[in-house]
């Protein structure tokens, strides 16, 4: 008779099959969970009970471009100011205030709701920034670096998932892709081009065609997020506190999705991208 092998042999053996050390499997066990299971919609959906998700991809025309134009805004002044001050980010957690900044804004915005999306979502974008920013820094990035500053922005796209698991990402042109390395891939040409031109430029000019293709790409898929947030403010009796309470969520979120990004790129660093995308997957394909 056969015996099952235990939790632990299972580890052993998994450790042994694998080029990462024990530390760093684990680290990407958990990048994985933050990256392919983190959805914005069930954590909102949980505070509003109803499902944000189905209604936020059904909003208005006029509203949806309301929402697209102020998440490109936002992405675009949050450059601006990536490019001046993230290296001077003081190395202390601060994760914890800056949700609480946010729940001050997210206050104001339950009370003011769509009229109130221009101001506050600019706020709650810098706020999410220097959150990134400090994760970054954490996993052993140069916040001086102008790479590591679209890196950081790069998270606001990671957002825009569907349903949990390794799940659809909706693309600025509607169609479905699926997946950490899947929606890398389509960001790759126009996240290395800005990089290559704020390091050449050290400077940010929105009208060249290497800033816009990027600050496009990024601001369509945080423009879904933001509409699934907009989505679960808009319900009745919302108020301030369910407001605050939706921008805590949708702070954590993207917290949660820098984590595992900037742990991927760590170890990409250490191991190349080959072998931790290959580990990565595999690690995908048993959960």
């Amino acid at each position: 008779m056969s015996i099952a092998p235990s939790a632990e042999d299972v580890w052993l053996a998994r450790i042994r099959d694998s080029a990462l050390s024990a530390d760093d499997l684990a680290a990407l066990e958990r990048a994985v969970r933050e990256l392919e299971h983190a959805s914005v919609a069930m954590r909102l959906t949980a505070l509003v009970g109803r499902p944000v998700g189905i209604l936020g991809s059904i909003l208005p025309a006029h509203v949806s471009e309301i929402v697209n134009k102020s998440a490109e805004a936002a992405i675009r002044s949050a450059l601006a100011v990536a490019l001046r001050s993230l290296d001077r980010k003081p190395a202390a957690d601060s994760r914890r205030r800056h949700k609480g900044a946010a729940v001050l804004a997210g206050a104001a915005g339950g009370a003011f709701g769509l009229s109130g999306l221009a101001v506050e979502l600019p706020f709650t974008t810098m706020i999410m920034l220097r959150s990134i920013a400090e994760i970054a820094k954490n996993e052993g990035e140069d916040l001086s670096h102008p790479r590591t500053a679209i890196a950081c922005l790069e998270v606001f796209a990671l957002g825009g998932r569907v349903e949990a698991g390794p799940v659809a990402l909706r693309s600025s042109d509607a169609s479905i892709e699926t997946g950490y390395f899947a929606l890398r891939g389509i960001l790759a040409k126009s996240v290395s081009e800005a990089a290559g031109f704020l390091a050449k430029r050290g400077l940010v000019e929105e009208a060249s065609p290497a800033m816009v293709r990027f600050v496009t790409q990024v601001g369509a898929r945080f423009g879904f997020v933001v509409s699934q947030k907009l989505a679960a403010q808009s319900a009745p009796v919302i108020g301030a506190l369910c407001g605050a309470a939706i921008n805590y969520a949708f702070v954590d979120h993207f917290q949660t999705l820098a984590r595992g990004h900037f742990t991927v790129l760590r170890l990409e660093r250490r191991y190349g991208a080959a072998v931790v995308q290959a580990e990565y997957e595999q690690i995908l394909r048993r959960a």
